[in-house]
């Protein structure tokens, strides 16, 4: 059921109550589980395409980090207690070929994939041995019911059947506060600002809000210890941080008034300091979960429609908990493209049931805000177009090998 409306509510940038928004960075424990249980995904479509030729059967969309327990202090400190990582969910670990059963090693996939994405995340997590991190899996075949769905949506040209009833919503554009929160991230856990401050770590949580044109910006970002010998160490890094933020909203939005603080709950006189010895909080002061963080589209955006849903480690060929949250933004942004100014805000919403064909949602819900003198019959009729296409088989297989070879963002 598809139904197009004209969004009764004003466009987040004319809106006159305080807007929110916040970005856990990649090396927040929250993310960390988000990108293993994707990574592990990935990992497992890989293997059963290249040694069957098809996928099966899995969701490791449920993942733990335990906080270890340390000790930093300028200039260096002790793990005492290293952090633990579990891996949970169901995947089918043994298919029937020829009369021949053969067993897949989801384990070491598993693991081998946990392991990888910590090792690309963190420059000072020592992965080779079990004293900062250690690793393990609780993954299990699934139940016949939804394997069963599965099994009748897989063939690589028919139109998969959802296996969940769930939903999933986007939209369109970023407003110029979401812009500031996920490029400040981004920036600061790059490659290119950690070789110029290697006293940041990875573990990075952006909250911003606004009210009017006015932007506040705060920034908590675990520091490595072994690179702040002392105290003014410390707070220059933490100044190139600010200064850094600062320098990017002059550039992506100057119409706005920004200000930028940095670890605020620091006492510097006192000595308590922001300080880890891996870039991350993990290690001593906070655990992780999948789905606790970002949505989809990188954010958390309390001023707008969100999902629960976790979209990591759930499998790309048929659960629309993954598939709708991530189609409902490409959607959006498409709508708005190619309404070339005349579309100011697209938000879209799809729901399914399970055994439904992910083709045709149960609803598919479009509301878009015109600008200025704009028919809203011609940018309805952009908005059923760019809807039709991007719910044809043909796209939909295609965002399966783009969410397979990691080319989507999901968190």
């Amino acid at each position: 059921m598809l139904k197009i409306d004209r969004a009764k509510f004003d466009p987040i940038e004319k809106s006159d109550f305080p807007e929110i928004v916040e970005r856990k960075g990649i090396g927040h424990p929250d993310s960390v589980c988000d990108a293993a249980a994707d990574a592990c995904s990935r990992a497992l479509c890989r293997y059963y395409f290249e040694n069957f030729g098809r996928y099966y059967h899995h969701n490791v969309d449920k993942a733990a980090l335990v906080g270890g327990i340390s000790k930093p202090e300028l200039g260096g400190g002790l793990i005492i207690e290293p952090e633990y990582f579990l891996i949970v969910g169901r995947a089918i670990n043994q298919i029937m070929r020829e009369n021949k059963l053969e067993y897949i090693p989801v384990a070491p996939i598993c693991l081998d994939a946990c392991r990888q994405v910590v090792g690309n995340v963190f420059r000072n997590i020592d992965m080779t041995s079990n004293n900062h991190i250690q690793f393990d899996y609780a993954v299990r075949p699934g139940s016949i019911d939804l394997t069963g769905v599965f099994e009748e949506s897989d063939a690589m040209e028919q139109i998969p059947l959802a296996n969940d009833t769930s939903f999933g919503v986007g939209y369109a554009p970023f407003s110029d506060v979401e812009k500031i929160t996920l490029e400040a991230e981004n920036l600061l856990n790059s490659g290119a600002f950690k070789d110029k401050c290697p006293a940041s770590g990875e573990d990075i949580k952006v909250m911003v809000q606004r009210v009017d044109k006015n932007v506040d910006i705060t920034v908590c970002g675990a520091m490595v210890s072994k690179y702040c010998n002392d105290k003014d160490a410390y707070v220059n890094a933490t100044n190139q941080m600010k200064d850094a933020v600062l320098d990017l909203a002059v550039k992506i939005i100057p119409e706005k008034n920004c200000t930028c603080s940095v670890n605020v709950g620091d006492n510097v006189e006192a000595g308590l300091l922001y300080l880890t010895i891996t870039g991350t909080s993990a290690e001593a002061g906070d655990d992780g979960e999948v789905g606790r963080g970002n949505r989809s589209n990188g954010l958390i955006t309390p001023c707008r429609t969100m999902s629960l849903e976790a979209v990591c480690g759930k499998n790309p060929i048929n659960h629309v908990g993954k598939i709708y949250n991530v189609l409902s933004t490409e959607i959006a942004r498409e709508i708005v493209e190619k309404g070339q100014g005349d579309i100011i805000e697209a938000h879209v919403k799809l729901l399914s049931q399970i055994g439904r064909p992910i083709t045709d949602p149960w609803v598919n819900s479009i509301s878009l805000i015109p600008a200025d003198n704009v028919s809203f019959d011609s940018i309805k009729k952009i908005a059923e177009e760019v809807s039709r296409n991007r719910l044809s088989q043909e796209y939909l297989i295609d965002l399966r090998e783009r969410l397979i070879a990691g080319k989507v963002q999901v968190f």
